[in-house]
């Protein structure tokens, strides 16, 4: 990148000025990722601190079912299938209240696009968590299954979520995003959920006075002119509603784990490969960058690695996806054996390790405790860049 385009934006990230769709390209046309580090972490800084957020969740998938067959998802299965599973609301509630004796905060719920299991499922499941869990919060369902309930109920989007936040639904998931430009959602995403269906749902969870996530699945087959979009059409969005609470950029990844049964359902790893970790935190450092308007942008270390992660937060993240004990719908990001749980106490080993002061939030950002951070007077104990 030429000197004077350089310090131009850095005069305009100083400045509080927006950036630019050609802003951001540029940046991604940047090979010196030191500098887009550095210039995230005085964002970051500026807007949260040294503080890196993280909470206790727990994910629950409770059908693996799905009439689509998204070209990178190797957690669906067709019914029939022999690990096709559908558990029954009793064992979900079962599974659940096992997870209560570790002190989550948050049960994130996602699952496949059923083709029969009827709409009344979803708000039952949600009652009979709640009342099972009461003081655990209930962030469930990706827009792309709120619109496939409009299809199963008859009811419409703005009903559904009245009915979900009824039984104790406190935010949606990002999920179903993805890269919303069609040249590449058409060859990528096999439901009909896509930016039109998916901006309506989260607009209408923002006006009832749910805080969303927003994500973006990128290292596959998109360009990061198609990232500068995606982001900023969520800003755009962000303008409008103010409901995003956190951006979460999802690492793209191959099939280690569920091609175990010989059959490779993610059809884009033959002709593609996962972003490298400098290209993660480049995403992450741009990302910070372009979203003015969104107050956190996190790493989901289970997507990027334990390593990556942490450089992160570096890197214009300031929030560490919670204590996970398994994710069906990817792991083992870099097959290089990515943990399938963080404790509290690992989490915070590791945000301290990283230079940062850890803080437990819950769903909605509030905070439920703060903790030291790095020992200041040890010379080998890590600190994070100046700004």
């Amino acid at each position: 990148m030429d000197v004077g385009l350089k310090r131009e934006l850095e005069e305009k990230v100083r400045s509080g000025e927006r950036l630019s769709r050609e802003d951001g390209i540029a940046l991604y046309e940047s090979d010196d990722l030191a500098w887009l580090g550095g210039l995230a972490h005085e964002v970051r800084t500026r807007k949260n601190g040294d503080v890196v957020h993280f909470n206790v969740n727990r994910h629950l998938n409770m059908t693996n079912v799905c009439t689509a067959s998204c070209a990178y998802c190797s957690f669906q299965r067709k019914p029939g299938e022999k690990d096709a599973y559908t558990m029954r609301i009793e064992e979900a509630v079962k599974l659940a209240k096992a997870m209560e004796s570790d002190n989550l905060t948050e049960l994130h719920i996602v699952n496949g696009l059923h083709p029969n299991l009827p709409w009344r499922y979803y708000p039952r499941s949600l009652r009979e968590l709640k009342a099972a869990l009461p003081d655990v919060s209930l962030k469930a369902f990706t827009a792309t299954e709120i619109h496939h309930f409009e299809t199963i109920s008859g009811l419409s989007a703005s009903e559904i979520l009245d009915e979900l936040i009824d039984a104790g639904l406190e935010s949606l998931t990002g999920g179903g995003a993805e890269i919303f430009d069609w040249e590449v959602r058409q060859h990528i995403v096999d439901h009909r959920t896509h930016w039109e269906d998916w901006s309506r749902i989260h607009r209408l969870a923002h006006e009832k006075g749910l805080k969303t996530p927003c994500t973006m699945l990128y290292g596959h087959i998109e360009e990061p002119r198609h990232r500068v979009d995606h982001v900023l059409r969520l800003r755009e969005l962000q303008d409008e509603t103010g409901g995003f609470q956190v951006f979460i950029p999802l690492r793209y990844q191959h099939d280690f784990v569920d091609m175990k049964d010989g059959k490779v359902r993610n059809r884009l790893q033959a002709r593609t490969q996962m972003a490298t970790g400098a290209e993660a935190l480049k995403t992450f450092a741009v990302s910070r960058l372009l979203f003015d308007n969104v107050p956190h942008v996190k790493v989901f270390w289970v997507m990027h690695g334990v390593q990556t992660a942490q450089l992160a937060l570096q890197h214009g993240a300031d929030d560490m996806d919670g204590s996970v004990v398994e994710y069906k719908i990817t792991h083992d990001a870099d097959n290089y054996g990515t943990p399938n749980k963080l404790t509290r106490e690992d989490l915070l080993d590791l945000i301290r390790d990283a230079g940062f002061r850890p803080v437990e939030r819950n769903t909605r950002y509030e905070i439920i405790r703060e903790y030291e951070g790095p020992d200041p007077a040890r010379r080998e104990s890590p600190q994070p860049m100046r700004v």
